[in-house]
């Protein structure tokens, strides 16, 4: 199992060009599965799995993404000539409806990003990154990388490497610009082999993606804004405020970096769900 794992988790890095922490997802889930009890992974059979997922108190989407690693693990080794049938082909996925992430309003950015204490250069940090998320549409990794390097500020565009190693160019407005050039004057310096990085922490050293996750977190709060609040949320609300406003489902697609339009669908109905929600609450016969 460990050469089959090593040799998949090349498989997933280079050939599939994914990223770091997907590749340790799938592993993971793997890793979980095999520890189980079940065969071996060349006699693994469909009743093995089913067994295996209708004993896990997940919720069914999680399931699902189980699922998907199996699936996709199986078929390597299909493709690999390790085994001639793939077992999780033949284990129905469970039924999950469509998922609508938590989006804010714009009043409730507004009040995140005011929430924000700009006594010290930390403080400038802070509201910057918030800007960054919200202007851009980024992933936390792809903001936690981001080099002063990667910002075009005459051009008004910003380098960002996503999924997969692969970059992408993405429109930064006026006001995150503003902001990262008055971060980047009250920023100490940075340790030695970071000076390039955009965001760092007291150390010198660059921002972590959980400082990040953190720091969203804490100036919710302190907002008083009690959703479920991730730097997800900012991506999130980014590309549904584009769709709002007549932003082409393309443009959105290309901004956040999806390979398939069917991925920025999503926030198509977010959209429709939250017009939906106003007609009925308006509606005299409710």
């Amino acid at each position: 199992m460990d050469r089959l794992l090593k040799d998949y988790s090349y498989y997933l890095k280079v050939e599939r060009a994914m990223s770091s922490n997907t590749v340790e997802a799938y592993l993971s889930d793997l890793q979980a599965f095999f520890d189980s009890g079940v065969p071996d992974a060349l006699s693994v059979s469909p009743d093995d799995i089913i067994s295996y997922l209708s004993g896990l108190d997940i919720s069914e989407r999680s399931q699902a993404r189980l699922l998907s690693s199996l699936r996709s693990f199986f078929g390597w080794l299909q493709i690999e000539g390790e085994r001639k049938d793939n077992p999780a082909e033949n284990v129905d996925a469970p039924k999950i409806g469509r998922y609508l992430p938590s989006v804010l309003s714009v009043e409730e950015i507004d009040a995140i990003m005011d929430s924000v204490s700009l006594k010290d250069w930390k403080g400038l940090r802070d509201r910057c990154i918030l800007e960054v998320l919200y202007a851009c549409g980024l992933r936390v990794s792809e903001a936690s990388s981001l080099r002063i390097s990667d910002i075009f500020e005459s051009e008004g565009f910003v380098r960002v490497t996503g999924k997969g190693d692969k970059q992408r160019i993405v429109p930064i407005g006026s006001l995150a610009l503003s902001w990262i050039r008055t971060y980047l004057d009250s920023r100490p310096d940075s340790a030695p082999g970071y000076e390039d990085c955009l965001f760092i922490n007291a150390k010198g050293r660059p921002l972590s993606r959980v400082s990040i996750f953190n720091l969203v977190k804490k100036q919710a709060m302190l907002a008083g804004i009690h959703k479920e609040i991730s730097p997800h949320t900012f991506r999130h609300s980014f590309a549904t405020h584009m769709i709002e406003n007549g932003a082409d489902l393309r443009v959105v697609q290309e901004m956040l970096g999806h390979e398939s339009i069917l991925t920025t669908e999503i926030y198509t109905h977010i959209d429709q769900s939250s017009w939906q929600k106003a007609v009925l609450d308006a509606h005299p016969d409710k």
